[in-house]
């Protein structure tokens, strides 16, 4: 459960979305609500994502967010504005508490997925959490993220596809290590946005390929998932974060449509 929103077989696609990090307030609210209309319009359910903090920049000089306190606090009033669930990133293991009091689900970045002080702060939280598989972890062996999570008391747990390592400034997908994943026994979410990215490929950011996006998304869909992240944004190219990979919020929901039109034809196969 992320909230009110049950996750997995049988139960409708979860899509979270949203920025890659808070901007201001007003760009962030208006991509919410936006998102808030195409989720009533689909049979989907949507959680909001945006990040405080971007800890993981590759330059030090690069634009990380508003911070804990004034992000959480916009994040809030999204919640509160809109009515869809929150999550957010956490990087220290300080930072868990705090966000599990407004976010219904902490998502554990990739490079973070084998700390075990910050999973079990999540876990302590009692939220649902959200864990990428790293870019440097096999598929199965994100078995030990679920185990210790279950030890620090989460039992509303997720797993992430988002790229392995592909030699330098490349990530490919194993969509086998995706069918390998769902037999962990949690759901398992596709981040098509962090799929297409090219590490470091800008020279002090990262780049990447947002036309890959929707194909990746499909072969997914394909595949089978019971959720997808991407980012979106009215501008990707004046975002200060992942603007290369994002979809353009005018496009989102066609995008979705065309990938639930997949996903519904493979359950219709699969009841066939």
């Amino acid at each position: 459960m992320i909230g009110s929103i049950q996750c997995g077989p049988g139960c409708p696609l979860v899509v979270i979305a949203g920025p890659c990090v808070i901007e201001t307030e007003e760009l962030t609210m208006r991509i919410a609500e936006q998102l808030v209309l195409i989720a009533a319009a689909l049979p989907i359910e949507v959680v909001f994502k945006a990040s405080f903090d971007k800890a993981n920049r590759t330059s030090g000089s690069s634009f990380r967010g508003p911070g804990l306190d004034e992000g959480l606090a916009i994040l809030d009033r999204v919640r509160k504005r809109t009515g869809l669930p929150i999550t957010t990133d956490v990087h220290l293991p300080e930072q868990a508490t705090a966000a599990g009091q407004v976010c219904d689900l902490l998502q554990i970045p990739a490079f973070l997925c084998r700390q075990t002080d910050l999973l079990m702060a999540a876990a302590e939280t009692g939220r649902a959490v959200n864990v990428k598989k790293g870019q440097f972890v096999a598929p199965t062996d994100m078995r030990h993220a679920i185990a210790k999570l279950l030890a620090g008391g989460c039992r509303d747990i997720c797993l992430c596809e988002r790229g392995t390592f592909f030699g330098y400034g490349r990530l490919v997908n194993d969509f086998a290590g995706v069918v390998a994943m769902r037999t962990l026994g949690v759901p398992v979410i596709f981040d098509a946005t962090h799929s297409v990215q090219q590490p470091a490929s800008l020279g002090t950011a990262t780049g990447g390929d947002r036309a890959l996006v929707e194909p990746l998304a499909r072969a997914a869909a394909a595949v089978g998932v019971d959720g997808f992240f991407f980012e979106t944004h009215p501008d990707p190219d004046t975002s200060p974060s992942d603007g290369p990979n994002m979809i353009p919020l005018d496009r989102m929901r066609g995008v979705l449509e065309r990938v639930l039109a997949i996903h519904e034809a493979r359950l219709a196969g699969a009841e066939a």
